[in-house]
């Protein structure tokens, strides 16, 4: 057995009625079960925790609130028994208005509670589970065998004898195998399967069985799947844009979780505070993840405190839903109304996310949003490793160059000759290139004399090696006028030169048509030849003009202005990253030959020697220039394929903690700051260790303590309602106050130590669930106990009820033989109505839906592109949830809309197809033998003699329909991506009948 933490919560005591030590009524109604409920419904309201909703200041969640209204042992002489019972609308409560009338029986109930002296027990939920005994049992006897194979089976038992029910008998053999298959993997056995299971029905192959199943990836998959609920995991980022996302990494982190079989306390530990644990590990801090598959707000305007107070919240709320079962966002804007918990104590859990390192807001940008961790595959860091060696080798080839370039240099500036150039108006020179940047390219750097005017001829030539985009140098005035001259380089690295009197009405513009290269030293000059035409304005590389396109021209006024010329920077045009090696200003055209003018110019001035190195370094020593470039190459490729490795939002802390303040009925803008919150957790289940410290790893240690009364019950009863379709409590997503009290309280608390004994082990707690006689019993049972227990809350026969969306989708796929079973990876985007993006969300940032080909349409659903503002069209049609915020309870409808999707989906028409194929192959010619096979791919079990003429019929009605019509036949197999060979009327007409099959209920239920 695994060691636990240790952490403990030390819980409280205390006077409220929702909380506390058990007090064991004195031979009254049970509290818990009976009273509170009925206060919690009609009277907390006006009389609850909620201070500032409280009523003439009476309070009836705690005994001593009630004291004041109840005489203990005598209802007649209390108030509140007066009062329950009066007839005058001014004394009776609850008050007419509210439209609550208390019942006879509950009436009764709270006199009878009254005259047991007021006893209080603790809500069951906040006291931490006790070790059960062993119930009772008169008859353990059914259908003649033991009924009790684990001590579920005894609790269960108990309460059915205590109702006056019996357990029913087995289910088949085969029927228990589908049941378990499907509620384990999601997905149908098999018929070898069948047939091996059958062959051997003893406790000991489907002990057998049950394992096998437990360790497959299906399992992995399948409980994934119910994760995301809770996660409100999607891959897109919601609201308005709805850009796509690419939190795949962590939903791949729960599958391998599941499938490595992780602890359930470290699954949810790491979850919370993955980062913060010493030492962290990638996949530790790719947990985190969990915290922010909240939607995230890219619309610009937005206001950037609202939505981080948003993303807070819903951490909040995710958190203590999924691992406390809790409604904390009650608490949000006011106390608590129903359960022990304050509004300051809402924003003690807050605090402990609230310094997060993320912005509310992130304007128009697409794609996954910072806090980030790469999250790199096997592939890409083979590639990465590859292009590293290739990059290892070019970096010494690179200093080898630069080695054999010295000597090279001293005889290139021996070779240089005179220059024919005049006398600059102005020249820069420097002894090492000027790097551009901080303050300087905010200060002037020429004095304001240059003369740049639209009707003088001049040239400004510099060596220049940029880096990024801007302004290489501008002299203009900063103002919307833009008046004066300047060489930009874009974004796109086209270069644009501007002479400008007021810009765009009275100007000329020239632009590069080819882009000009990064990094590398290019001498660049701008002629200008006085004519006051573009056609006069030239941008020259190594004294070439280069091919340019006019896109102003119209300068008809002066162009000179006061202001300096700057380097590096300019008004509107983004700081330039690079080097000035010199820079001249002549009032002519500069001459031929200027790519071996320069160099000669600056040879000829013993101070310019770095500036000279440089240059040659850069653009005239042929091997090292290319020893550079081919660096430079295998650098760009590296980053390249480095932008192809995914990434994950995660949780990363700010250096500065923000503080933290109750916010004034929960607004953003409302801080109390004469109210600061410290990080703490609610006094009703406990509070920190004093010597911990209040950060989000001590919450997750709090959270996952074996003493929280609350979490191990929590995930207990979320696995068990997968089994039986209901929790033992049904309100999963509550276990306050509100809440609905456990069908079978020992079970639950029983089954919640063992799980936390077990080391959290949630393999074993499904064995245990899936190999007990309560879980194997037949889902038939009389009409009696029907009426008696609807919903099989006392568990009187096994589950029953329609399979999930996923399961559903995934099973006609499997059936069919399309079923692509690969674990992992991106989004797959398979068959769905074409234009329903453009229709209910006009692409919502997002683009057109581009359809999956191949093996995409037919991967599990799991992977399906999960997209908040279009959720998939027939996912959503039965019953699957949306990824707004945290849901952990499902609705199950039945609709007709249902049938709809399920006979007319391409994916479903498409598997129907492939299933009568398969069933042809297997058995050809033989139509009787493929409606058998079919009918037991889908349902476990061989028709009945009756069931098969039903089949047959209707196959005999459709083949002559289609015979009658063969282009219909044909229309019909050609329907999606797969075509089917022989598009026949056989074919057509056994095609739809695997569809009648496929939609069965007894093919679409569990039972």
């Amino acid at each position: 057995m695994r060691s636990m933490l240790p952490f403990s919560l030390g819980l409280l005591a205390g006077a409220p009625l929702s909380w506390g030590p058990p007090q064991e009524p004195s031979g009254g109604p049970d509290y818990d079960r009976t009273v509170a409920p009925i206060l919690s419904e009609l009277c907390f309201d006006c009389h609850g925790p909620d201070g500032a909703a409280r009523q003439a200041g009476l309070r009836l969640d705690t005994r001593e609130g009630v004291l004041e209204v109840a005489e203990p042992g005598s209802r007649t002489d209390s108030e509140l028994w007066s009062r329950i019972r009066s007839t005058d609308p001014d004394l009776r409560m609850p008050p007419p208005e509210t439209g609550e009338i208390l019942s006879p029986d509950q009436v009764e109930t709270l006199g009878a509670w009254i005259d047991a002296g007021v006893p209080v027990q603790a809500h069951w939920a906040f006291v931490a589970p006790q070790p059960q005994a062993s119930p009772a049992i008169t008859d353990p006897l059914v259908a003649g065998r033991p009924f009790i194979a684990d001590e579920i089976d005894a609790f269960v038992l108990a309460a059915l004898e205590e109702n006056g029910l019996r357990p029913s008998p087995p289910a088949s053999p085969a029927t228990l195998l589908r049941r378990v298959t499907l509620d384990l993997t999601g997905l149908p056995p098999t018929p070898l399967e069948l047939d091996a299971f059958l062959a051997d029905p003893s406790d000991g192959a489907y002990a057998a069985a049950v394992d096998a199943l437990l360790d497959s990836p299906r399992h992995a998959e399948h409980v994934t799947t119910e994760w995301l609920d809770g996660a409100r995991y999607a891959d897109t980022n919601g609201y308005q844009n709805d850009f796509a996302r690419h939190q795949w990494p962590w939903r791949d982190w729960v599958l391998r979780s599941f499938q490595a079989g992780q602890p359930y306390d470290e699954f949810a530990l790491e979850q919370i505070a993955g980062d913060l644990l010493p030492g962290a590990t990638r996949d530790q801090i790719l947990a985190t993840g969990f915290q922010r598959n909240h939607r995230t707000v890219t619309e610009a305007g937005s206001l950037d405190e609202e939505w981080r107070v948003e993303n807070v919240v819903d951490r909040v709320e995710t958190t203590s839903t999924v691992f406390l079962g809790l409604t904390m966002g009650c608490a949000r804007c006011h106390d608590h109304k129903y359960d022990p918990i304050t509004q300051a104590e809402f924003f003690g859990l807050y605090g402990f996310f609230n310094s997060i390192d993320e912005k509310g807001v992130y304007e128009e940008t697409r794609g996954n949003v910072a806090p980030l961790i790469e999250v790199p595959g096997p592939e890409h860091v083979a590639g990465l490793a590859e292009i590293g060696e290739r990059l290892e080798a070019a970096q010494a080839e690179l200093k080898s160059a630069t080695e054999a370039a010295e000597p090279e240099r001293a005889g290139w500036i021996d070779g240089l000759g005179s220059t024919a150039w005049k006398e600059p108006h102005v020249h820069a020179g420097f002894p090492e290139p000027l790097v551009l940047e901080g303050a300087l390219k905010r200060a002037p750097f020429l004095a304001s004399e240059v003369p740049l005017a639209a009707d003088q001829a001049f040239s400004v030539a510099a060596w220049v090696r940029a880096e990024s985009h801007g302004a290489i140098w501008a002299k203009m005035a900063d103002d919307d006028t833009y008046r004066g001259a300047d060489l930009v380089l874009f974004q796109d690295g086209r270069a644009a030169a501007h002479l400008i009197h007021d810009w765009p009405e009275n100007a000329i513009k020239v632009v590069t048509e080819e882009p000009l290269p990064l990094g590398v030293w290019m001498h660049l000059t701008v002629a200008y030849d006085g004519s006051g035409k573009a056609a006069g304005l030239r941008i020259l590389r190594g004294g070439v003009p280069l091919a340019t396109r006019i896109e102003a021209d119209s300068l008809s006024a002066a162009t000179d202005v006061a202001a300096p010329l700057r380097l590096g920077t300019r008004r509107y045009a983004g700081e330039l990253r690079g080097s000035v090696g010199d820079l001249r200003v002549l009032d002519h055209a500069p001459p031929q030959g200027l790519d071996l003018a320069w160099p000669q110019a600056l040879a000829a001035d013993p101070d310019q020697a770095g500036t000279l190195r440089a240059i040659h370094r850069d653009a005239y020593a042929a091997t090292l220039v290319a020893a550079r470039e081919r660096v430079a190459e295998l650098r760009s490729e590296r980053e390249d394929f480095a932008r192809s490795v995914p990434t994950a939002m995660v949780l990363a802390e700010r250096t500065e903690p923000r503080p933290t303040y109750v916010l004034d009925r929960g607004r953003y803008d409302a801080p109390r700051t004469d109210h600061p919150i410290t990080p703490h957790v609610p006094a009703v289940l406990g509070a920190l260790p004093a010597e911990a410290p209040p950060d989000r790893l001590a919450l997750a240690r709090w959270i996952t303590s074996p003493a929280n009364p609350l979490f191990a019950r929590v995930q207990v009863n979320r696995v068990w309602k997968r089994f039986f379709g209901r929790g033992l409590a049904a309100s999963q997503e509550n276990f306050g106050v509100q809440g609905d009290r456990p069908s079978h309280p020992a079970l639950l608390d029983s089954l919640a130590l063992s799980f936390v004994e077990s080391g959290y082990d949630q393999r074993e707690l499904e064995r245990r669930i899936v190999l007990s006689s309560t879980y194997r019993q037949s889902s038939k049972a009389r009409p009696a106990d029907y009426e008696r227990d609807p919903g099989n809350a006392l568990l009187s026969r096994g589950p029953r009820y329609r399979l999930d969306a996923e399961a559903i989708r995934d099973s006609a796929l499997f059936v069919s033989g399309l079923l692509v079973e690969r674990l992992g990876g991106p989004p797959t985007r398979p068959y769905q109505p074409p234009g329903l993006w453009s229709e209910l969300a006009g692409g919502a940032g997002q683009g057109p839906y581009v359809q999956d080909t191949g093996e995409g349409l037919w991967r599990r659903s799991l992977y399906t592109h999960r997209k908040r503002t279009v959720p998939h069209p027939t996912l959503a049609t039965l019953d699957a949830p949306g990824f707004e915020i945290c849901q952990v309870r499902r609705a199950r409808t039945n609709t007709p809309l249902q049938v709809l999707a399920l006979l007319n989906d391409v994916t479903y028409v498409e598997a129907s197809r492939a299933l009568a194929e398969r069933v042809a192959n297997e058995h050809p010619g033989d139509v009787q033998a493929q409606l058998r096979s079919g009918f037991r791919r889908c349902t476990g079990r061989l028709p009945a003699e009756t069931e098969l003429a039903t089949l047959r019929g209707g196959y005999d009605r459709r083949l002559e329909n289609f015979r009658a019509a063969p282009q219909s036949a044909a229309e019909l197999l050609a329907v999606g991506e797969s075509r089917a060979p022989d598009p026949s009327p056989e074919l057509a007409a056994l095609a739809t009948t695997m569809a009648v099959i496929l939609n069965l209920d007894e093919t679409l239920t569990k039972q």
